[in-house]
């Protein structure tokens, strides 16, 4: 995540050193109006060279879970864990269970990601009735695994040219064919592993792949925008989940 702290610093220097145009603010040290030009620009070549910096590769050698078998390359990722003091059936119902309600600011998060514009019911604006895995494998996710007590994994195609076919329904098998460069995949599990306390660990990791060098770059501007929103919302659906399965 460091490389989204970097690029809210510069926006936040884009900031200060607009408005140090308009006012200088003397209490910075930014006295003259040209001070704040040079520190605005300074901010702007930032945010140029973070969104401009490649992403990495990377491969899973020797699949150790169900993620690795679907998505075994990828460029973008994050990874949170939880210890949750129940057991792993318990906590594989509670998973399934979560609504966007029981997600602190999980719904302000979205809002603002899609810049409150509404839409039908999916995962970027789901009801609050109903389990939030439910209204994402209703709609734009897929289940690639769902083998309880142990994992989940859900899939979706993020982007994809706007000349390739589009399925009437997305199946699993688009992450097992070769597809027209430009398209952008990613998937999401819950990993649950027993602990010698009778409790869980739990792990969801968020991963990302794009066919080609252009929808990597398109991506990666996209993926350290929203980056720390997505971590926030991950943190709070694992605290979510443990405190459905505790409460139990």
């Amino acid at each position: 995540m460091l490389d989204s702290v970097i690029l809210y610093l510069g926006f936040a220097v884009i900031f200060v050193g607009t408005l140090s145009i308009l006012w200088p603010l003397r209490f910075l040290r930014i006295r003259t109006r040209r001070a704040g030009a040079i520190i605005g620009a300074c901010g702007l070549l930032v945010v140029i060279i973070v969104c401009a910096f490649p992403a990495q590769t990377k491969h899973v050698s020797s699949p150790t879970s169900k993620l690795d078998e679907w998505m075994p390359t990828w460029q973008f990722d994050e990874r949170h864990e939880i210890h949750i003091d129940a057991s792993p059936q318990r906590v594989f119902e509670a998973i399934h269970a979560v609504r966007a309600d029981e997600i602190f600011l999980f719904r302000t998060l979205i809002a603002i990601r899609r810049c409150g514009e509404p839409g039908p019911e999916s995962i970027m604006n789901a009801p609050k009735t109903k389990p939030l895995l439910d209204v994402a494998t209703q709609t734009t996710f897929v289940y690639l695994a769902d083998e309880a007590p142990r994992e989940i994994v859900v899939g979706t195609v993020i982007s994809a040219p706007h000349d390739i076919e589009k399925p009437d329904k997305l199946t699993p098998e688009i992450f097992r064919k070769e597809l027209l460069p430009g398209v952008v995949l990613a998937t999401m599990n819950y990993l649950v592993v027993a602990d010698s306390s009778g409790g869980s660990r739990v792990s969801t990791e968020t991963r990302v792949y794009g066919n080609n060098a252009d929808s990597v770059r398109r991506f990666a501007v996209y993926w350290r925008v929203i980056h720390p929103g997505s971590d926030i919302i991950r943190r709070s659906w694992l605290r979510a989940i443990k405190q459905r399965a505790e409460s139990k």
